[in-house]
Formats: C-alpha cells, structure tokens, sequence
C-alpha cells in the first residue's frame, strides 16, 4: 500500500460525500415535485400518454404500472436485438442476436444490471446500442429512483392512501436529471477522448506496418448513462478498460464518482423529506464505513500481493488483472466502487485478484449493494435494514419499534424479511443448481474453490443486480443464460414489490412523536448497530457459501498449493 494511493481513496470519499448535498437537494426538487424548467414539456409528455399527473396511487397501483412498464421494456428490446440484421444503423452488418443470448440481454438491461454474455462492438448495431441498450439505461435508472421516492413517501406521509405517481416520477427523473446531466457528462467525455461517432471502425497502421481495425460508435453517449445510472453495460467488451471508454485517470475519477453521486445523494433527499436531515446524514455515514471497511480489505490484500510468489522472490502487489495504466490502488478503488453501488463496470479482472479481494467485491454484491448502490436500489436495500435494525433496538429497550415517527409492526417486518431474504435464496438457490448439474459445471475454467467462486459470483451478481463478472465463466449458453435472466428478474422485482407494500403500509399510518424510550436514529450509535447488522445478517447468510468459495481458495494460496 502506498500514501498515493490512499490519498486517491481519501479523495474520492471526500469527493462523493461533498456531491451528496447538492445531489440530494437537486433529487429532492424533482420527489416533492416542485416547478422546474420544461415543465410545458413534462405536461405534453402527460398530456400524449394520458396520464394525469395530480393523480395518487396506491402502493398496488405503483407495483402494476412499474411492472408493466418494464414488461413492455423487455419486449421492445427483446424485439430490437432479434430484428437487429433488419433494422438501419448497423454499418457493421451484424444478424440477429440468438434467441437465448437477446431474451438474457432484454432482462438484463431492463432490470439495471447489465450482465453482458457477448461482446458489444463484435455483435450489436449502432442503433440496438443507442435505441436498444442505452434507453434502457435511462428508463431502469429512472425507475430505481421512482421506488426510492415511493418510499421516502411512506415515512414522510401520515395517514396518506398513494405514494405517489409511477409515470410523474419516472417522467420527472428523466427529463430533469438524467438527460441534461448525460448530455454535459458525454460533452466533458468527447472533449476527454472519448469517440461519439456513427462511423464504424477506424483503420491505423502499428509499428510493425500492419493494419489493424479498431470499433468505434456512439460511446460517449452511452458511458455518461451506463455510469450516473448505475447500469455498467461496456459499448466494448472490456468495458471501462478499454481506452476509448475511459482514456485517462480523470475520466476514471469522473466515472467512479458519477457512479456514487445520486446514490449518496438519495440518503440526504430523505433527511430532508422527513424533516430531519440527520437522519440522512446517518445513513449515508453507514456507507462510508461499509465501503471504506471494503476498500481498506482489497486495497491490503492485493498490495500484499502472493505469497506463493514471495515464496520465489518474487516481491511486489498482485499486479494480475489490473488496469496497469491506473495501478492497484485505482483498479481495488474501482471495483469496490462498481460493486459496492449496482453498477457492474470493470476496468480490472476480479477473477485475477487476490481470494480475500476478490471476496471484499462479491460480498458487496450479496449485502444487497446497499453500500451507497445503485440509484434508488441502494438506498431502500439500506432503509430495509435499517427497519430491521430498529426492530431489534426495540426488542433491547421493550418498547414497539418505531422509525422516522412511524410504528414497525408485524407487517413491515414480515416484508422486510422477504425483501433481505429474496437475494440468497437465488443466489444460492441457482449456484446450488449449477454446481450439480453438468450444464453448470461446464461454465467455469477453473476447478476446486475458484472454480466455485466463479459460478457463485456469476449469480451473485445477476441476482444482485450488479452485472459485473468474476471472469473465467462462459455464460453465453442455455443453461446461464436462462437461470441468469431468471436471477436478475427476480433479483429486481422481487425487492421492489415488497418495499412498495412497507411504503403504502407506512404511509397510511400515523406519525408518533419520539418519546422517552425511543431508540435515537441519527448518532454514532446508530450508526454502529446498522453496520453491524448488515455484517451479521451478511456473514451468516453467505459465510458457508464463501468458505467454499474465496476463503478456501485463499486458504490454499496461504498454503503454497498450486492448482
């Protein structure tokens, strides 16, 4: 480890926690529905749709309109990518995507997690990126945010029958946040190398004298959503190592703090939708301590470096799948960056790092990316937890749970329950599945721990949402590409439609004033509890799954065994 590279880390933690603030107040204009410019065009668009936008919904109504917008999603894309050999935009001449490999791509990016079985600039048309790919950035980001302004409405309403307006939220985030911030963030992108063009490839001559093809597109474009949506869709197959998605360290810098900012952001719309910024501030807090706990873990692991090569004189970090223009410490810092948030870009290998690393990114992922996560995701993930937190501080103090000035009962826990509960029974409910049948035992390279740290970060990830992949697993096949697809639907959907029920749930109710034998939510102690709750609730759930996996393979590295 060395002083630059913590002062990196410590710059970007300074950085992030600084753009919350105006983040939030910006998020919290467009959740309290306030007048902002283009509103004439915000009214047209309610106006062609049909959609009246003082209308409230229930919880239910909510559900029905995001499931069905996303449904619809699905379908278009999944049109778009079969029909893509037919459609204009396509200079590089592609075909239609197989079946199998369109239906898994069509859940993936309508679903924000972007897990790619294909390479992009070898398979998809400039217009299935842009039409296909990229709206869908839009629209699955706009959504995460339009459940987290459903929630923040639960607590912050007394005695309300709707949450809001699904079509008016989604509406709002779109064409007041994430439009105009893209459309400055591909400029600064362009002026920084990156290429927003139509043109197919380039030719260039290398040293040698020989000719050597390089892709080009529309990327730029494409990066500035894959990023502040927390998406992580590479135009490229190697996503944001590439040089022409991420051409420099500053363009590094840029993209990983784009990918925290809103979801930082949201925690700070809350304090101040209840009233009580603190409770934001507290939140966010919990955050920091998850990711710095995480960063500090891989940071020291692969500067550590292997101790099978130490044995042989061979000193130095573990340099193997690193972004070598950037180093150990921007590569660790991007990692857990890109899993901690449900974001799923890479600009290293997490295959080739250190087991411990390796590990630090996968248990991000299965906490629920609740560790400042993708927009929206993250923070109702963080906001579950924190209701089962203050479930437990009740039972400690003998009083009723309470939260933000609302009763946690029976109902709110029992789908707390459900929504924590959802991801491991998929997670390891669809690893078990393919470590015991031939068709998922054909997937990873490697055998033994690795091999199953593959399979069980594969799933992982789809589940989680996040879309970013350990490597080493061939995931374009039936099997992965159907149960992926089921992981990352019900990964999705299966967390929004419980928060949606404590939301309409907590709005109804009354608020009561704390009193006495209430459990405080915003000091160091609260903070504490929450961590440690996420921990435990964690390290039990995936403990035995991870010490078959990175803490066996880390074991036999510890060992001096060579697979």
């Amino acid at each position: 480890m060395t002083l630059a590279g913590w002062g990196m880390i410590v710059l970007f933690t300074v950085l992030f926690v600084a753009l919350a603030k105006p983040a939030g107040a910006w998020l919290h204009a467009l959740y309290a529905r306030e007048t902002l410019p283009l509103g004439s065009i915000e009214r047209g668009f309610y106006r062609v749709a049909g959609v009246d936008p003082k209308a409230e919904q229930s919880w239910v109504g909510y559900a029905v309109s995001l499931m069905v917008f996303n449904v619809a999603g699905i379908v278009f894309l999944f049109a778009i990518l079969k029909l893509q050999g037919l459609l204009p935009l396509n200079p590089q001449g592609f075909g239609g995507v197989e079946t199998l490999l369109a239906f898994n791509t069509a859940v993936s990016f309508v679903t924000n997690t972007n897990w790619q079985n294909y390479g992009g600039e070898t398979t998809l048309s400039h217009l299935s990126q842009m039409l296909g790919l990229t709206v869908q950035n839009f629209l699955s980001a706009a959504t995460g945010i339009a459940v987290a302004f459903a929630f923040i409405r639960g607590f912050a309403r007394r005695q309300a029958t709707g949450i809001g307006n699904f079509w008016v939220d989604v509406t709002r985030v779109t064409i007041y946040l994430l439009l105009p911030a893209c459309i400055v963030l591909a400029l600064v992108y362009v002026a920084l190398g990156v290429p927003q063009t139509f043109a197919a490839s380039v030719t260039a001559t290398t040293v040698e004298g020989a000719q050597q093809l390089i892709a080009l597109g529309p990327v730029a474009s494409q990066l500035a959503i894959k990023m502040l949506g927390t998406n992580g869709g590479g135009f490229f197959n190697v996503n944001s190592a590439h040089p022409f998605e991420n051409p420099s360290a500053l363009v590094n810098m840029i993209q990983m703090l784009t990918i925290f900012v809103l979801g930082a952001g949201l925690t700070l719309t809350f304090g101040k939708a209840v009233g009580n910024v603190r409770q934001g501030w507290a939140l966010l807090a919990a955050m920091v301590v998850l990711f710095l706990i995480g960063v500090t873990v891989a940071y020291w692991a692969e500067a550590a470096g292997n101790p099978i090569h130490q044995a042989l004189g061979l000193a130095g970090g573990n340099m193997e799948g690193k972004e070598v223009r950037f180093g150990i410490a921007a590569t660790v810092l991007f990692a857990v960056v890109t899993t901690a948030a449900s974001c799923g870009a890479v600009i290293g290998m997490h295959d080739s790092f250190m087991p411990l690393g390796g590990l630090v990114t996968m248990f991000n992922i299965q906490l629920g990316e609740i560790v400042v996560g993708g927009v929206g995701t993250g923070f109702y993930g963080m906001l579950i937890y924190a209701i089962l937190a203050v479930f437990i501080a009740g039972l400690m103090v003998g009083r009723t749970p309470e939260y933000i000035g609302k009763k946690i009962e029976a109902r709110e826990m029992k789908l707390a329950v459900i929504a924590i509960a959802i991801l491991p029974l998929m997670i390891l409910g669809l690893t078990a599945i393919a470590s015991v049948t031939s068709a998922g035992l054909a997937g990873p390279l490697a055998k033994g721990p690795h091999g199953f740290s593959e399979i069980l970060y594969a799933f992982s990830s789809a589940v989680g949402n996040n879309g970013s992949a350990f490597g080493g697993l061939t995931g374009n096949t039936a099997f992965y590409n159907l149960l992926l697809a089921l992981g990352m639907f019900v990964g999705r959907f299966g967390v929004i439609l419980p928060v949606l029920a404590i939301a309409g749930g907590l709005a109804a109710k009354r608020h009561i004033p704390p009193g006495a034998g209430s459990f405080p939510t915003t000091g160091l102690l609260w903070v504490g509890l929450l961590v440690a709750i996420i921990l435990i609730v964690g390290g039990l759930t995936f403990l035995p799954s991870l010490a078959l996996g990175p803490i066996a393979d880390q074991a036999q590295v510890a060992a001096g065994t060579l697979l």
